[in-house]
């Protein structure tokens, strides 16, 4: 019965250490969820918004965002077309571009120094295919 108990007690204390030593480091919980402050855009928001220019005329519309790294590299706008129909896009430095939230108006709204023209003779800017 002694040896019995010093078998088991022997088999218990290396199974113990076994645990204790095992190299496998623990998965840290991936993080799935996060809060989003009231103050961050949503890109709902901006996509869609008429582009006005500093003469107050409509000149384009926000038809899609570019990013790289969590960092928008430019707004694709929608120009010279009417009802979609003829539309040509151009892609505008986030620096070229304001969009700012009016509290008074309770709207979104996007202007930029430039004319119609000039965005019409601006590099056209095609989606790549994705082939």
């Amino acid at each position: 019965m002694t040896r019995v108990m010093a078998v088991v007690l022997v088999s218990m204390t290396v199974a113990s250490l076994a645990v204790a030593a095992d190299p496998q480091p623990k998965a840290q919980p991936q993080v799935m969820f996060t809060t989003v402050s009231p103050d961050e855009r949503l890109s709902s928001d901006i996509i869609g918004l008429d582009v006005y220019n500093d003469a107050n005329q409509d000149i384009g519309k926000i038809k899609d965002i570019a990013y790289s790294g969590g960092t928008v590299t430019a707004y694709i706008l929608s120009v010279g077309g009417f009802f979609g129909v003829g539309d040509r896009y151009v892609a505008v430095a986030p620096a070229g571009l304001n969009i700012a939230y009016d509290a008074t108006a309770r709207k979104w709204h996007a202007n930029m120094d430039t004319t119609a023209d000039q965005l019409m003779s601006a590099p056209a800017f095609s989606y790549p295919s994705k082939t």
